[in-house]
């Protein structure tokens, strides 16, 4: 049974209030976006974005993180379904109690989007089991009051 604690986070020390956070037969699974402006061109409808996931098995049997699954929406209502093995070329394994992290990227034609699925895991004596990945925000930063003072 999955808890969701899908929410806006208030996390400043990352400077993101956009990620999630879900829980899913004791796989926590933490994510907090960010926008790349230097990798972005708004004349270009190009709007890049990174996002760093935290995955940690609270759990009391070791997991393999075999695929993931994406539903990517952008502001305009475009859905992207992304399908694969594993992530960053790996299928990680989690005992009890640690954690494994990555960071990748998005790159969308507006300034906002989402991005949510799932992760499957196979745990060791059981049967493989979704593991949520809960709504975040990919929003691009307005820009300061500075930059229209130029």
């Amino acid at each position: 049974m999955a808890m969701n604690l899908a929410q806006r986070t208030s996390d400043t020390s990352t400077g993101s209030r956009y990620g999630s956070e879900a829980v899913t037969n004791s796989i926590r699974v933490r994510v907090v976006p960010a926008f790349i402006e230097a990798h972005s061109s708004p004349v270009d409808r190009k709007f890049a974005f990174a996002y760093r996931i935290r995955i940690t098995n609270e759990g009391s049997r070791r997991v393999r993180l075999a695929s993931r699954r994406w539903l990517i929406i952008d502001g305009y209502g475009r859905r992207e379904e992304v399908e694969g093995n594993g992530v960053i070329g790996q299928n990680p394994v989690l005992d009890p109690g640690e954690t494994f992290e990555y960071a990748s990227h998005c790159v969308l034609r507006c300034e906002w989007g989402t991005m949510e699925g799932a992760y499957r895991f196979v745990p060791e004596g059981a049967e493989a089991f979704d593991a949520e990945i809960a709504r975040f925000y990919l929003v691009a930063q307005p820009p300061t009051e500075s930059a229209f003072n130029a």
